[in-house]
């Protein structure tokens, strides 16, 4: 797997050595499907990531090969905590998101919307209020109940689902600016990222809308996972790999990791300059200097 650092801006620099390698941690993962949802467990020094296509979730730590860490998992997907440390995870079998309890019962976050089965949660972000924000691409499909893909917001005490915005054609990776007043999500069908400010209430002002950034270009991968470090430039899967955004949008540069797409990512390691990330069927890491926003979000 070849890699290269693609500068597009100068300030790429201050983000990454463009000299930095790649460190591929396994391969042979996803099944039929994909390799997803990393996610840093700070305390206890692992990665968790989802193996879409075998129903199963992996656990790699330093030093070690990957390992099986549950199954089955109802093809889980993205994956985050919330403020407690609670595993939040997208099911695609079941259509539903839900949280791993610490006694390691499962408590269901959101399976329907006014009635209607979810389509298939894909990624998910919980914001430092213990609200729970995700999308829901896979419509309009056969067997869906629901006509259109959505983001929605689950408030912390489960008691509230909220449909954010309906109008995108496959809503997929999902996150927060640092001071959380704007929440960034991507259309992979579209090749973008929007950008929405975040109402005191926790729904979106849908009058700012606006295209954050373009990621399309000859190479394979589309727009899926996202993640923001903590002077809010933004890391988005894209063609050729890695994207790399400052927080006006200005594209500063590729990492070019040399698999077909990259799946999603997440930040890890003590100091939280270590960005994980996965491809359709691996796992690597990439040496950062600036620390990513820590999961679970600070309150």
């Amino acid at each position: 797997m070849d890699l290269s650092i693609e500068q597009a801006n100068p300030k790429l620099e201050l983000i990454v050595s463009l000299d930095t390698q790649v460190e591929w941690l396994g391969t042979g993962y996803g099944g039929d499907a994909v390799a997803e949802g990393p996610l840093w467990w700070k305390e206890d020094g692992y990665l968790l990531f989802s193996d879409i296509g075998n129903n199963r979730r992996m656990k790699w730590a330093p030093g070690q090969t990957a390992t099986i860490f549950y199954e089955p998992t109802n093809n889980a997907n993205g994956l985050t905590r919330d403020i407690q440390g609670r595993l939040i995870a997208c099911e695609h079998a079941t259509r539903r998101v839900t949280r791993t309890e610490l006694d390691g019962s499962i408590t269901v976050v959101a399976g329907t919307y006014q009635g209607r089965r979810l389509n298939r949660p894909n990624d998910v972000v919980v914001k430092s209020d213990g609200s729970i924000y995700f999308t829901d691409p896979g419509a309009p499909e056969p067997g869906q109940d629901l006509d259109f893909a959505g983001v929605y917001r689950v408030s912390a005490d489960l008691g509230t689902l909220t449909l954010l915005v309906k109008d995108f054609i496959t809503p997929n990776g999902i996150a927060f600016s640092p001071d959380e007043s704007v929440l960034y999500i991507n259309d992979s069908r579209r090749g973008h990222i929007r950008a929405f400010e975040v109402q005191p209430n926790g729904v979106l002002a849908l009058a700012t809308d606006e295209i954050f950034a373009n990621l399309t270009g000859q190479r394979p991968g589309v727009p899926d996972g996202m993640k923001v470090d903590v002077e809010g430039n933004v890391y988005c899967g894209g063609s050729g790999g890695i994207w790399i955004f400052d927080p006006s949008g200005n594209h500063l540069g590729i990492i070019a990791h040399g698999e077909p797409a990259t799946t999603n990512m997440a930040w890890g390691d003590d100091d939280w300059k270590t960005l994980y990330f996965t491809t359709r069927d691996s796992l690597g890491k990439i040496q950062l200097k600036i620390p990513g926003l820590p999961v679970p979000a600070r309150q």
